[in-house]
């Protein structure tokens, strides 16, 4: 016995269109990345010496009159924390 398969049943989608979706949003999202980070405005602007206050960040920090102040010394034993010190629990007994 044969079945009579009828074309009426099928569908005529492909199915491809999901794939096409997600291929523009590919290429879009990665063409924008390009874009943002190679574009024209993200060239450093380099200026000559003449034009520049200072030729070095040290002569710039420098200029800014910074000082430098060292810290304490700290004591080479420190004192314990205040309070009681901790009680250790009793050894339990060690069977035979």
């Amino acid at each position: 016995m044969t079945k009579n398969r009828s074309l009426k049943g099928r569908s005529d989608r492909h199915g491809g269109t999901p794939f096409f979706v997600a291929l523009a949003v590919a290429t879009f999202g990665v063409l924008g990345m390009l874009i943002v980070d190679h574009g024209s405005w993200k060239k450093p602007k380099v200026q000559p010496a003449v034009v520049a206050n200072y030729a070095t960040t040290g002569e710039a920090a420098r200029a800014a009159g910074p000082t430098v102040t060292p810290t304490e010394p700290q004591p080479s034993l420190e004192p314990g924390p205040p309070g009681p010190t901790p009680v250790h629990p009793v050894n339990p007994p060690t069977p035979p």
